[in-house]
This record gives C-alpha cells, sequence and structure tokens, in this order.
C-alpha cells in the first residue's frame, strides 16, 4: 500500500521539497530572529526580561503577520500569471505589491508607536515586566518597514520559483542578528551592555540590511529582466492593488486569527505569573519553528498550487496537493517525536531555570501532539490560497481559534484549574478544528476543479 502511494507520488515529492526547502530555511529566518532574541536574553540577563521578550514576541507578533499576510498576496498571483505566460504582467504587480507593503508597514509602525506602547501598561503583567518591553517593542515596530520591503521582493521571486536566494540572505540576516544581538546585550567592544533592548535594535539593522540586499538582487539579476519591464516604483492601479488586498487581506486575517490566539493565550498565561510566561516563550519559540518549516512547505504548495491553476492543470494540482499533506505529516510525526522524547533537555537552550524548564517540559508534551494539526491545517491554507479561495479558509481558522481554542483553553485553565497546560489544552483543541475543516475544503474545491475540467 505504501509502496504504491509512494509511487503514485513520488515525482511531486521531489518537486514539491526542490522548491520548498529554500522557502523553509527563509520562512525559519523570521522564527529565529525572535528565538535568538530569547536564547540572548536567557542566557545573559534574567527570568524577568526573557518574560519580557515573551510578552513583547506575542504582541508583535500579531502586528507583523498583518503585514507578511497582506505580502503573501502577491505570490499566489504572481504564480498563475507565470503559469499563463504572462511576464509582464508581474512587473506591475510587483510595482503595486512594493507601494501597498511599504505602506502597511508605516501603519503597522503607527499603531504600535501610538496605540500598543500606550495600552501595555494595562495588560495585567508584572511591572518590571512591561518596563523591559517597552524599549524592545520600540525597535521592532520600526523593523516592520525594512521587512515588508523584504517580503515583497521575496514572494516576487518565490511566485517564479526563485527560492534559494531568499534564503540565503535570511541565513546571513540571522547570523548577523545573533552576532550584534550578543555584542549589544553583554555590552562588548567598549558598548554599554543594553539588556532586552539591545535584541531590539540588532534585528532592526538586521531587517534594514536584508531589505537592501533582496532589492538588489531582484532588480538587478538576469532572471527578472523579463518580467521587471513594467516595474516601476512609482506606479500604482486600482485594479491590481485590488487584487493583491482581495488575497492579501484575508491571508493577513487568518494569520492573525491564528497568532491573536496565542498572543491571548500568552497575555492570559502572563496573568499567572512570569515564570509560567517564561517557560510559555520557550515551548511556543520551539513550536513556532517547526511551524514556520511547515509554513516553507505551505508556501511551496501555494506556488505548484497556483501555477498548475494558472495552466489549468488541475490533476497535477491535486496530486501536487496530496503530496505536500504527505510531506507535512511524515516531518509533523517526527519533531512530534523529538519533543515528546526531549522534552525535558530542550527549554535548556534558554535558561538553566529550574521552575522555567520544568514548565516548558510539559508543555512541549502537549506541543509534541498538536505538531500534525498544526502542519495540516498551514498546508490546507497554502494549497486553496494557491487557487485563490481565502474568504471561507479565513472564516474557519476564525471559529477554530476563536470560537473552539481560546474559550476551551480559558475555561480548562481557569474554570478547571489546569493553568498554563490547560490553556495549551485549548489551543490543540483550535488547531485540530482547524486542521480538519480545511482539508475538507481542499477536497471539496479540487474535486470541483478536476470534475468542471472532464465536464469541458
Amino acid at each position: 500500500m505504501f509502496s504504491e502511494i509512494y509511487s503514485k507520488y513520488k515525482p511531486y515529492y521531489k518537486e514539491n521539497l526542490h522548491l520548498a526547502l529554500p522557502i523553509v530555511g527563509s520562512q525559519v529566518g523570521h522564527t529565529l530572529v525572535h528565538m535568538a532574541d530569547s536564547v540572548i536574553v536567557g542566557h545573559f540577563t534574567d527570568t524577568t526580561q526573557l518574560a519580557a521578550v515573551s510578552l513583547v514576541n506575542s504582541i508583535f507578533i500579531l502586528i507583523m503577520v498583518i503585514g507578511l499576510g497582506i505580502s503573501y498576496g502577491l505570490t499566489p498571483l504572481i504564480a498563475q500569471e507565470n503559469g499563463r505566460s504572462n511576464p509582464e504582467e508581474c512587473g506591475k504587480l510587483l510595482s503595486n505589491s512594493l507601494i501597498i507593503n511599504v505602506l502597511i508597514g508605516i501603519l503597522l509602525y503607527c499603531l504600535v508607536h501610538f496605540g500598543v506602547l500606550l495600552v501595555i501598561d494595562n495588560l495585567g503583567q508584572t511591572p518590571a515586566v512591561v518596563y523591559y518591553a517597552k524599549p524592545y517593542l520600540g525597535f521592532l515596530s520600526v523593523s516592520i518597514i525594512p521587512l515588508l520591503v523584504f517580503q515583497t521582493f521575496k514572494q516576487f521571486a518565490e511566485g517564479l520559483g526563485f527560492t534559494k536566494q531568499a534564503m540565503f540572505v535570511s541565513i546571513w540576516g540571522n547570523a548577523i542578528n545573533i552576532i550584534l544581538g550578543i555584542i549589544f546585550v553583554k555590552g562588548m567592544f567598549g558598548i554599554k551592555p543594553m539588556g532586552v533592548s539591545g535584541v531590539g535594535l540588532s534585528t532592526l539593522i538586521d531587517r534594514i540590511l536584508m531589505a537592501t540586499v533582496m532589492a538588489i538582487y531582484v532588480i538587478r539579476s538576469k532572471h527578472f529582466k523579463k518580467y521587471l519591464i513594467n516595474f516601476k516604483a512609482t506606479f500604482i492601479d486600482k485594479v491590481r492593488a485590488i487584487k493583491i488586498i482581495k488575497i492579501g487581506a484575508p491571508v493577513a486575517m487568518q494569520y492573525s486569527f491564528e497568532i491573536s490566539a496565542f498572543s491571548g493565550a500568552a497575555v492570559l498565561i502572563g496573568t499567572i505569573g512570569a515564570t509560567e510566561q517564561a517557560a510559555h516563550q520557550i515551548a511556543i519559540s520551539l513550536a513556532a519553528m517547526t511551524y514556520m518549516i511547515a509554513s516553507g512547505i505551505a508556501s511551496a504548495a501555494t506556488i505548484k498550487t497556483g501555477n498548475n491553476f494558472g495552466k489549468n492543470n488541475f490533476d497535477d494540482l491535486r496530486k501536487s496537493a496530496i503530496a505536500s499533506y504527505h510531506v507535512i505529516l511524515l516531518f509533523m510525526s517526527c519533531t512530534a517525536i523529538i519533543f515528546i522524547l526531549a522534552n525535558s533537555l530542550m527549554p535548556f537552550i534558554y535558561t538553566e531555570d529550574l521552575n522555567v524548564v520544568k514548565i516548558a517540559a510539559q508543555l512541549l508534551i502537549i506541543a509534541g501532539f498538536f505538531q500534525l494539526f498544526d502542519g495540516t491545517q498551514v498546508v490546507g491554507l497554502g494549497v486553496l490560497r494557491g487557487i485563490g479561495d481565502v474568504n471561507v479558509p479565513t472564516f474557519i481558522t476564525f471559529l477554530a481559534y476563536w470560537v473552539v481554542g481560546i474559550p476551551i483553553g480559558y475555561v480548562l485553565g481557569f474554570k478547571f484549574n489546569l493553568g498554563v497546560n490547560g490553556i495549551w489544552y485549548g489551543l490543540t483543541f483550535g488547531l485540530l478544528t482547524a486542521s480538519i475543516l480545511l482539508f475538507l475544503r481542499f477536497q471539496n474545491k479540487t474535486k470541483a476543479l478536476n470534475t468542471k475540467a472532464e465536464n469541458n
């Protein structure tokens, strides 16, 4: 049975992995920035500052994914136009996407600077944690603008199947971020120790460099010349802008509903105590790493689906998507085993506080189980995005996380006195709900496309 399945989908496994692995490298880069911040702060400062990183990351990631989601609206459109052999349209789409993303970056900065920073004192958090959180959040709010410039050129290149370059930029960027983070936090080479603010400054510098390098690569590379004929950094038109936003805005909402659920969970956990919040940060950082790998596989699924959709090749579309499901199930099964077996060791990557380690070890067991659901739901979203189906999946994410996940987590955590574990059980139920409903949606849409093609 397994040999027959492997033989049937083998070509699609190879195609998808060839496309996905570099995307995984660049996607993991987003998480590595915040993971590196946590590791550096955890080892060179104290639990209070680590809790500040947890609080800020929980808030900022919600802001960040709004921008990332809108930037993702470019990829399926580029893949579809490339499938239709229409390179001239790609440059116009890039122009519109760049302007939209810069404007979104400025708006998100204003949201943090004139909104979040003013209300963070009223979230019921430990005062010392809030004190350290504010300057760190200030640096991150500025970094969202260069991050979205990087994303624009990254999504354009990846939509055309060029995925390695963004991976290399991310790898070098993260190396610079780690080196600068240690220098600024610890205080080296005559620089005064900056504590948690230091990792914020290093992240800002890292993202400015990444945006610059990625933009130069795309504009100067011979691979993109025929696609950039109609590219102008000042060009925007209503029709194409609406096309990008009609996909990007729902994608941003999808990410927002999921990430806000995890951010909401972090705030709930923060009301329990700083130790629990630090433990949550450790577990969620490790889980986020595997999620971003899954997200890279999902992005490859979006590109392949969009390309096949543009060619009206619906049989390959469905087989390629199913192959992506197989890959993610295998990968997440492996990570689940690692999380469960190494649950008491992995927290030491971040801290030597035994109280924090004990709680984080319990959360990693729960994280091990929701790996499967997290992976399948993000692949489902990626496949549906490739065919332009974003509105119903957006409703599914809202239902799964805010009607199922957070309410169950609150009840289990506070009414049944399961504490931080109960909140994580609720998140697991939310992921399970999303994965099932999105798979059913995928089955319905792809079968309908095949039926339509056969009738024609």
